[in-house]
């Protein structure tokens, strides 16, 4: 009996290690599984706090420096913007609705573009029609006046057709396009006249440039709407003679 006890004894003693040994080696694991869970948390939390701190996409262009101006990029500016073309669409804009007329007829014909930009520009004030005293009252009230050009360096040579335009001042053409027309001349060249304007019609306008310019066979020429379509410019162009 005696034996018995001792052998069960030894038995539990056994089973008593045995769960021991497997309570600490679970205890480990679940040690091990922590700290692994707890690295990958904090390896999670510091990507998304670089995340954050890291914006999404770029700053837009227009957040960046601009670079100045140079004489070199301002002498490029002012060339005419070429097609290789043989016609050229020279024009003067104040608010730029002949500038948006000027650029369809360029891209119907295929034309070269060029603005004519004045030395001192137009402002608001000046162009106030109501007032006697604005710039614009004073100098189409003077036919001698011939305001400066800031950029005239397009060149004629080589173009067979000029589509001369500018809006309409006190039933004119701003004086300025007599600055550019005596300036320049138009042998052996088609030049069409166009103007945009409130309700004025083109008048003597065209005929009057063509006489201070002395050369080229100038045509009579139109009043374009400042909303004129490409396919309405290609019907205007087409009914020319």
């Amino acid at each position: 009996m005696k034996k018995m006890m001792i052998s069960l004894a030894a038995v539990l003693c056994m089973i008593g290690f045995t769960a021991c040994g497997s309570t600490a080696s679970t205890s480990s694991a679940k040690n091990t599984t922590e700290q692994t869970t707890e690295a990958v948390q904090e390896t999670q939390t510091q990507q998304d706090q670089q995340t954050a701190e890291t914006p999404e996409t770029a700053q837009p262009d227009e957040d960046k420096a601009v670079p100045e101006k140079t004489e070199e990029t301002s002498a490029a500016a002012d060339e005419p913007e070429s097609a290789g073309s043989d016609t050229i669409v020279v024009y003067f804009s104040a608010t730029g609705t002949t500038k948006g007329v000027a650029e369809r007829i360029a891209k119907v014909t295929d034309a070269d573009i060029f603005e004519i930009v004045a030395a001192e520009p137009y402002s608001d004030a000046d162009l106030d029609w109501n007032d006697k005293n604005s710039r614009t009252t004073i100098e189409m009230n003077d036919p001698d006046v011939r305001p400066a050009i800031a950029n005239d360096t397009v060149d004629l040579n080589g173009y067979t057709t000029v589509y001369i335009g500018y809006p309409i001042w006190w039933g004119d053409a701003p004086r300025i396009m007599s600055t550019f027309v005596e300036a320049h001349s138009f042998d052996g060249k088609t030049v069409i006249p166009f103007c945009t304007s409130g309700g004025s019609s083109i008048g003597r306008s065209g005929s009057d440039l063509a006489s201070k310019a002395g050369s080229g066979n100038w045509l009579d020429g139109d009043r374009l709407d400042a909303g004129i379509s490409e396919s309405e410019i290609q019907d205007w162009i087409n009914g020319l003679n």
